[in-house]
């Protein structure tokens, strides 16, 4: 039986050929009429590839069994309305913990000793005009997770290679973790060098990491989220970061990304990376091969790999 399967948006070419090979794609971002093309062939679509579906798209492919999305996040999907209408929902966790954690302990890095400052301090030639300057290192200070889910755990396990003391903070103590809990994150931020965000995004954390929280941080704290940029009030980030009341920050993700506060551009004690936490071919691959073992196994009538719900 020939299954027809829906995209809204680009995926990784790898992943568009195998899914390819397996279903008849539609890709409904390269068609000019959307409302048309679905009214006229929306009941025909059994699954979608992707991401960023909401209960009106839901509601126009009266048919949809599955959504399996590429990324380990599902803040941008209806979750509950894909669950009010029996709908699965699948993600790609765990295939990216590394390169994540990895890109977090670079931007700490990165922001501790200003490397993409000093890379431009030498190719501007300002080296002979006098030394770069002292900065910070990592050993020996504490770093604050947020989130302390698969991937914050590779973040912790690096961090300590680091000789860095790691804590944590999120909705309630894990067992079987070397880490001190805290019982509020303003708290884990006034004992910590350093605060890392990697909780998943959501009404839930919304604004979470608030003004008192980095005003707890401190003029001598770093923050670094690679998570969502709506965990973080970054109005009161960039003021802060402006006025002296937070050391530094190195950022993957924005409140409004790809659009990043035009304060921040010119800004000396901050790091900006392009939301590039998985952005590694063999992670990316691995990503589009588990979304496709999702849409596989439930085609088979077999238990999914990553079910969300």
């Amino acid at each position: 039986m020939t299954i027809e399967i829906i995209q809204t948006h680009p995926l990784l070419a790898s992943c568009e050929r195998a899914l390819a090979e397996r279903y008849v794609v539609h890709k409904l971002h390269e068609v000019a009429d959307k409302a048309a093309w679905l009214s006229e062939h929306g009941a025909r679509i059994r699954a979608h590839a992707g991401s960023g579906v909401q209960a009106e798209l839901m509601d126009a492919l009266p048919n949809l069994e599955i959504i399996a999305s590429f990324g380990v996040g599902y803040d941008n999907i209806d979750i509950a309305g894909a669950r009010a209408r029996n709908i699965r929902v699948t993600n790609t966790p765990d295939v990216l913990n590394d390169a994540v954690a990895e890109l977090a302990i670079g931007l700490m890095i990165a922001l501790a000793r200003r490397i993409p400052q000093a890379d431009q301090y030498v190719r501007r030639g300002q080296w002979p005009g006098g030394k770069f300057g002292l900065f910070s290192e990592l050993t020996g200070k504490t770093l604050g997770i947020l989130g302390l889910g698969r991937i914050g755990k590779e973040i912790a396990v690096r961090a300590q290679a680091m000789k860095m003391r790691v804590v944590y903070h999120g909705r309630s103590p894990q067992q079987n973790v070397p880490y001190i809990f805290y019982d509020t994150l303003e708290d884990m931020a006034r004992d910590s060098d350093w605060l890392v965000v990697i909780a998943p995004g959501g009404k839930g954390t919304d604004g979470i990491v608030s003004r008192k929280v980095l005003e707890a941080l401190g003029p001598r704290g770093a923050l670094v989220n690679v998570a969502r940029g709506t965990l973080i009030d970054e109005a009161a980030m960039v003021e802060l970061l402006g006025n002296g009341g937070l050391g530094g920050a190195a950022l993957d993700v924005f409140e409004k990304e790809p659009q990043v506060p035009q304060a921040l551009l010119g800004m000396d004690n901050v790091v900006l990376s392009p939301h590039q936490g998985s952005a590694t071919h063999q992670t990316r691959d691995a990503m589009g091969a588990l979304l496709v073992a999702n849409l596989e196994r439930h085609f088979a009538g077999e238990p999914l790999i990553s079910a969300v719900t």
